[in-house]
């Protein structure tokens, strides 16, 4: 089962998160072969870092939950809160395949947040720019909750243009880039 983790920084947890690095990619570590995508979210300036993505096939959800939540940095207070959903690898590739390489243009999180009946299920027709891409589902996978991509375009705007916006509650955009060790 496939899950999307994406922790966001607590205001002022900059140092801390710098700190605890070395034990958040040692964590990390053993779920090397369980990773589908990871790396910071950024505040518009492009240094500042905001967040932490994690994609994850995992077994259940409790395993999700447990991944998400026993991460050193989270149990060191350096975020607000963490989103924790099923997800579907509509790709069916990890990050490291994505054709475009691990540097290189502007990447972005792209999260819209469901209203109604599911929306962009299916690919867009430019999958070449996409490093990952799928639903937000619940924990049994039967409600659609939402849609989560990591994806190379030229501007917040362009990335933000991967979802229907009228099919949305909300959408957010934020800067990205891979993660890991280099």
């Amino acid at each position: 089962m496939e899950f999307f983790c994406y922790h966001r920084d607590r205001p002022g947890s900059l140092a801390l998160r710098e700190e605890l690095l070395e034990e958040h990619w040692s964590y990390m570590d053993r779920y090397t072969e369980e990773l589908i995508a990871r790396g910071p979210t950024f505040a518009d300036d492009g240094e500042t870092p905001t967040g932490s993505v994690h994609i994850v096939d995992l077994p259940d959800p409790a395993a999700a939950r447990a991944f998400a939540f026993d991460e050193p940095t989270y149990q060191a207070g350096a975020y607000r809160d963490v989103l924790v959903r099923r997800w579907r690898n509509l790709l069916g590739r990890s990050m490291w395949d994505y054709p475009g390489g691990r540097t290189g243009g502007n990447r972005y999180l792209v999260l819209g947040f469901g209203e109604g009946p599911a929306a962009d299920l299916t690919l867009p027709s430019d999958r070449d720019r996409l490093i990952a891409y799928g639903p937000l589902l619940s924990d049994d996978a039967t409600t659609w909750l939402g849609t989560a991509a990591l994806i190379e375009a030229p501007d917040p705007d362009a990335a933000r243009a991967v979802l229907d916006a009228d099919r949305y509650a909300h959408i957010e955009v934020h800067d990205w880039e891979f993660g890991g060790r280099r």
